[in-house]
């Protein structure tokens, strides 16, 4: 019998003991890998899971020893891919090579039959009638069946056309009446007309209507005569006025349900004392007691520089050392700059009417804290100039509006108007938009220039007021300059020997703006023909190879390196 004090020996430990220690359970193969490639698993290869064999007695269990992999900055340096790459970060995507913008161009469903027809015009329902100073008859209509230009979206009309298949056969148009007259869509709601649309009241109070030309650059003149106003003659118990009007000039970021001089986006002139108003802030401008009255005629004159320098304006490349000089001097390079308009646009159908919807300007911070100022540490307290660091601040040299009342010059209300050109005005983004029909879908790239930007006559009136706009070329009161002009579609006859009776080319006089809106219809159509081109030397016809390439929604293309917009611009203009 052993002793109990003895030493015992030690237990002998068998292998039996570790071997029933709980082990991890090896999955079958492939049902443990991902079913779509991942970050850690690009290749969507299945990864083979080893159990590694108990431990012999005496050893030490550890972490499996890891080979040292190549760092990403060695493996790219020897240019490696592969496995052992497929774990490092995505490398970058590939920048697209530049190119010039072009429109973004969407799938739509064929045209219908009844979108080749010839567009109409709003549905005119009388509504009241009035007899002005002279004793004439003016019948107002309410007009219906057309959309507005608000929310954001800007319409104009399109027909479908079979020589635009790459466009999928939609293009500008015109309904009747034809001609400079007030835009019916681009008027508040409340608002009458005529059917020329050139005489405009309403019931209601202030609201404005802009007119269907856009004055980008040169000098144009129109004229508005009071038709219902402050009374000129008034009678032992007739009231003081028939209601109040506003004349000016707006750009399209500035509101319809306000009056023409509300915010930083018009400029406009008041009948009451005939002051001169801008951000809501009248100041003097007419003789004191000096109104404007019913009959009264009162002229506008407008002068922009040329696209050229607006441009460099607004790029922050003007120097009023270098480029006043060019401007006088018209192109002293030979060098001719084509706006490069990009209208981004879907066709619409509302009612019995086809339009093109895009997405319109919107206000800027800039100029909303220059209406209203704060004493925050943002407020910048640099007055507006050509050099201004905020685009939407900055001014055009040698811009004005002139005043005539009964063919009387009245003086230079203002000076310096604000820019333009994007990215002075800036479009509403996707998010802004929102949705409305199709053009919710329409990401605004808001610093585009669609061609719509500019400096339109308007008119506000309010509660009976009333005007009659008159765009030329026969004015009641033409400016000085302007009645030295040829009639239009004459010829100048010019005595032999005697030059001197002959105008010069270039030479800068006033413009009647019914001229604009012959202008604006050969851009429409010289665009059109630009975009249609475009998109067919692309293969982008609607049997094209590329066609099922574009997304339904709608996909930015651009054209090819080296040029595209421009060339086809010149080429059409020489044709």
């Amino acid at each position: 019998m052993a002793d109990p004090s003895s030493p015992q020996p030690p237990r002998e430990t068998t292998p039996s003991l570790i071997s029933s220690i709980p082990q991890k359970r090896a999955l079958p193969d492939d049902t443990h890998s991902p079913a779509v490639p991942s970050p850690l698993n690009p290749d969507g290869k299945s990864q083979k899971v080893q159990i590694q064999p108990p431990a012999e007695e005496g050893t030490t269990m550890g972490r499996e020893k890891r080979t040292k992999k190549e760092s990403l900055k060695k493996r790219e340096s020897k240019g490696a891919t592969g496995g052992d790459s497929s774990r490092a970060s995505p490398a970058p995507k590939p920048k697209e090579q530049p190119g010039e913008m072009a429109p973004l161009r969407y799938k739509l469903a064929p045209p219908k039959i009844t979108d080749f027809d010839l567009p109409r015009g709003p549905v005119f329902t009388s509504h009241h009638e009035v007899q002005d100073s002279e004793g004439r008859s003016i019948e107002f209509y309410e007009t219906s069946d057309h959309v507005y230009n608000k929310k954001n979206f800007h319409y104009t009309h399109c027909i479908a056309d079979p020589t635009f298949p790459s466009m999928f056969y939609y293009r500008n148009t015109e309904p009747e009446p034809y001609g400079a007259h007030l835009n019916f869509e681009d008027a508040a709601s409340h608002m009458y007309f005529d059917q020329q649309g050139t005489h405009v009241t309403s019931d209601k109070g202030f609201r404005m209507a802009r007119a269907n030309v856009a004055v980008r650059e040169g000098r144009w003149y129109w004229e508005c005569k009071v038709t219902r106003g402050i009374l000129k003659n008034k009678n032992e118990g007739d009231p003081e006025s028939h209601g109040h009007i506003r004349l000016g000039f707006a750009r399209r970021e500035a509101s319809l349900d306000a009056p023409v001089g509300f915010d930083a986006y018009s400029y406009g002139i008041r009948d009451k004392s005939g002051q001169k108003i801008h951000m809501s802030r009248p100041k003097d401008f007419f003789p004191e007691g000096e109104d404007i009255k019913e009959g009264d005629v009162i002229g506008l004159e407008i002068q922009l520089p040329s696209e050229r320098l607006h441009r460099k304006v607004v790029q922050g490349h003007y120097n009023p050392a270098v480029d006043l000089i060019a401007e006088d001097e018209g192109h002293p390079d030979g060098i001719i700059e084509y706006p490069n308009i990009i209208r981004d646009r879907i066709p619409i159908r509302f009612k019995a009417h086809i339009y093109f919807e895009k997405i319109d300007y919107h206000t800027t911070k800039e100029l909303e804290e220059l209406m209203n100022p704060s004493s925050g540490p943002n407020n910048s307290s640099e007055p507006p100039n050509p050099n201004h660091t905020s685009p939407a601040l900055r001014t055009l040299p040698n811009s004005y509006i002139k005043v005539y009342k009964n063919g009387k010059f009245m003086g230079t209300p203002f000076t310096d108007l604000l820019a333009f050109l994007p990215p002075a005005s800036r479009m509403v983004n996707n998010q802004q938009a929102g949705g409305s029909g199709g053009a919710g879908v329409l990401g605004g790239r808001d610093v585009l220039d669609d061609g719509s930007v500019g400096y339109y006559p308007a008119v506000s009136v309010f509660r009976g007021g009333a005007v009659e706009c008159n765009f030329g070329p026969n004015f009641w009161y033409p400016p000085p300059e302007f009645s030295q002009q040829q009639p239009q579609g004459e010829d100048v006859i010019v005595a032999e020997g005697d030059a001197s009776q002959k105008p010069e080319a270039g030479e800068n006089q006033p413009r009647a703006l019914a001229d604009r809106y012959d202008e604006q219809i050969v851009e429409d159509i010289l665009y059109d023909i630009v975009d249609e081109v475009g998109f067919w030397s692309l293969g982008l016809g609607r049997g094209g190879s590329k066609d099922e390439k574009l997304a339904e929604g709608g996909t930015g293309l651009a054209m090819p390196p080296g040029g595209g917009r421009e060339e086809i611009k010149e080429l059409v203009q020489d044709d």
